[in-house]
């Protein structure tokens, strides 16, 4: 896990956003391979193990095939320049890569990919039942397999976005009641966040 993105963890706890404080036991290359994490608030430790932050609370793996490749999902995202975090949620995580390769100098974060991710330069890959993540402060979120049909992940992902930027989603479109929906087709959608549905 990049240690930079510590700055942006929450506690997925269900209380007010709370920050985590990192206790690293193994940090290589700017890479948090083993360590706690811990909410001031509700005293809840998270452990990251093998560079993998995992809350405990995960789904199981998706080792589903997305519909589209990496590129054409990147494409979709409407980033430009370098900087900043997309998350990839559920098995487009296992194309990061490709990604990158079009998104070059963006940082990814896998949540919930194939078994098989593990931490690597330009990756960081996260396990929850939610999105451990600060509000309004990624540039994109990516929504593939199960993910973009569920209408909690759905308002995880509008809550982490930056404002004005944009949430890719397989499946069918979500209800307006969190995001807006700019396009649709071949089973994915592209939208933004709703103003003022989400703190």
């Amino acid at each position: 896990m990049f240690i930079e993105l510590t700055d942006h963890l929450r506690c997925p706890g269900d209380h007010e956003e709370a920050y985590l404080v990192l206790l690293p036991d193994s940090v290589v290359q700017r890479s948090v391979q083993s360590g706690e994490l811990g909410c001031p608030v509700c005293h809840r430790t998270l452990y990251v193990r093998d560079g993998i932050l995992d809350t405990g609370d995960g789904p199981s793996p998706d080792d589903a095939e997305p519909s589209l490749d990496g590129g054409s999902v990147a494409a979709l995202t409407g980033l430009g320049g370098p900087g900043g975090y997309l998350v990839l949620v559920g098995p487009i995580g296992g194309r990061w890569r490709e990604v990158e390769d079009v998104l070059n100098g963006v940082s990814m974060v896998a949540v919930n990919g194939p078994a098989s991710l593990k931490d690597a330069r330009g990756l960081s890959v996260l396990r929850s039942a939610r999105l451990p993540l600060k509000s309004s402060s990624m540039r994109g979120v990516v929504l593939s397999g199960r993910y973009g049909s569920d209408a909690a992940w759905v308002r995880e992902a509008a809550r982490v976005l930056l404002p004005g930027l944009r949430v890719v989603g397989e499946g069918a479109e979500p209800a307006p009641d969190v995001v807006d929906v700019v396009a649709s087709a071949g089973g994915w959608w592209v939208a933004t966040r709703r103003p003022g549905t989400v703190a």
